[in-house]
């Protein structure tokens, strides 16, 4: 069996894949894009087998979908629901500014500065390669694309070999840290999506273990991540990031926090994007008590926490904490 090229991260796949969708107002096929664009290219080039291929250009779609990205499939006209020849875009008006923005010139002068910042050099080698190779098929290619595409670097270690794990269906182990536990326990998951959930990554998969399903969070996953050459049945990922989301969804429903925030101010900003209106205050779904303390604790005396009292307890716990490192020590200079 030919062995099969990964060196693209799977994060920089994803952003090649808007690169090129971007670039372009025909759209594209499924055959360009799996030949074109660093990722597949790289797959295609190993020996990747085409079912394996579209699956994952599936996956990185519907990815892409729940990160806002506005996916258009062009279908033939005739027969809207025949897809073989489809082609996929993502619309350039979508990214455009209202018409009735109105910049000064000292904001012109910060945008002109920071754009040549960003420039050309923030898009990848890859995916001008891959425009490159688009435009060598007689497809029209949108020049502007260059420079609203800067490399990412993954906020979480365990990203790329979860991910990883997920494409080639393979069993993985890791150490998790429980928040109130003294130790991590290492946990063996068959990994099946990927959801980024309120701006942070878990990875959803059953777990051998505890024989049933669970979703992580990859910010408490310690040390690295183990891939194993122990196969699954790659039919268990079927549906999987939308059973995930569910998931956390119901969860989000079962809790809130009731919160009076300060108007104007920066959480009154991020929380109420998530909130609903109380008597007193705001209510806010969440997932994690902690995960949310932590939120809550770094926006200061811009946000109190009428309930529940557990979260209450953890966000002042915090506050204490970063008191307690800035506090001057004993006997030293006010």
């Amino acid at each position: 069996m030919a062995s099969v090229a990964t060196n693209t991260a799977p994060e920089e796949r994803l952003l090649n894949l808007v690169v090129a969708l971007m670039a372009t107002e025909q759209g594209l096929t499924k055959d360009t894009i799996l030949e074109s664009v660093a990722g597949y290219r790289e797959q295609v080039e190993g020996g990747a087998g085409r079912d394996a291929l579209e699956k994952m250009f599936e996956r990185d779609k519907e990815s892409l979908r729940r990160l806002g990205v506005p996916i258009e499939t062009i279908g033939d006209a005739a027969d809207p629901d025949d897809l073989r020849e489809a082609r996929y875009r993502v619309p350039s008006g979508e990214y455009e500014l209202p018409v009735d923005i109105v910049f000064t010139p000292a904001e012109i002068a910060l945008l002109n500065l920071a754009g040549s910042v960003w420039g050309e050099g923030s898009m990848s080698e890859d995916a001008r390669s891959g425009l490159r190779k688009i435009r060598g098929l007689g497809i029209s290619v949108d020049e502007p694309i260059i420079g609203y595409a800067p490399r990412i670097n993954l906020r979480d270690h365990a990203f790329a070999p979860l991910q990883q794990a997920i494409e080639q269906s393979r069993i993985v182990t890791f150490s998790y840290l429980k928040p109130g536990e003294p130790s991590p326990r290492v946990r063996r998951i068959r990994p099946l999506a990927l959801v980024d959930y309120e701006a942070r990554w878990h990875v959803y998969g059953f777990d051998v273990t505890a024989d049933g399903d669970r979703t992580f969070l990859l910010s408490r996953i310690v040390g690295d991540v183990v891939v194993t050459r122990e196969e699954f049945d790659p039919a268990e990922k079927d549906g999987a990031g939308e059973r995930a989301q569910r998931g956390l969804e119901e969860v989000a429903r079962r809790n809130s926090a009731l919160l009076e925030v300060n108007p104007g101010t920066e959480a009154s900003l991020r929380l109420g994007r998530r909130a609903q209106p109380a008597e007193q205050g705001i209510r806010v779904p969440y997932v994690d008590v902690h995960i949310l303390a932590d939120e809550l604790a770094s926006y200061g005396p811009e946000v109190r926490v009428v309930a529940p009292p557990l979260l209450r307890d953890e966000v002042i716990r915090r506050l204490q904490a970063t008191l307690a490192v800035h506090a001057p020590a004993e006997g030293s200079a006010a």
